[in-house]
């Protein structure tokens, strides 16, 4: 596995290549090629300045990627484009500066097919997350394997606290988020 920073937009094209086979797959096959290509590879130019930004990357045998991971450090005050709005607005502003400010961000994990069942995607979480006490990370809620997967790892879905959308918040490395069940 190689980590890289700002030099990541060295193979940002071939990076681009590999998230589109990624996010365009089911459960994500409504989303253009190209619209997504492009988009990708604006949004990996301005994340890579970003303080704090690393991405890991892990080649199969005939040097193809197999799965790559970006992310961060977020910083506060938090933002509010992209899907962060959602993200504020689902769990409220206590918990996003509680949970969120200061954790690493996971923004981006993508395993390609060739790739999937070896433990990469779990490889990917526990290098990026390895030095860090908390993280997060936000999943499609129709993306059901990717859901299950975080479940099974044991991160947690902190409260929800306003309207339900269908972006999912994830928490590694937090208090115990699960309510205690009161039996009578």
């Amino acid at each position: 596995m190689h980590t890289h920073g700002r030099d990541i937009l060295e193979i940002a094209d071939e990076l681009a290549t590999a998230y589109v086979e990624v996010f365009t797959a089911p459960p994500f096959e409504h989303r253009d090629p190209e619209e997504t290509r492009i988009a990708f590879r604006k949004r990996l130019g301005t994340d890579a300045e970003r303080d704090g930004f690393q991405a890991w990357i892990e080649r199969s045998e005939d040097g193809r990627i197999a799965g790559f991971l970006t992310g961060w450090t977020t910083p506060a005050p938090f933002r509010t484009d992209r899907s962060y709005g959602s993200v504020l607005d689902r769990i409220g502003r206590e918990q996003v500066e509680e949970l969120l400010i200061g954790a690493y961000e996971v923004d981006e994990l993508g395993v390609l097919q060739h790739a999937r069942g070896t433990g990469l995607a779990r490889r990917l979480l526990e290098t990026a997350t390895r030095h860090h006490n908390r993280a997060w990370l936000l999943a499609w809620n129709q993306n059901h394997d990717a859901v299950a997967f975080y479940r099974h790892l044991g991160w947690q879905e902190p409260e929800v606290r306003g309207p339900e959308t269908d972006i999912l918040v994830f928490v590694a490395g937090a208090p115990d988020l699960r309510k205690e069940s009161v039996t009578s």
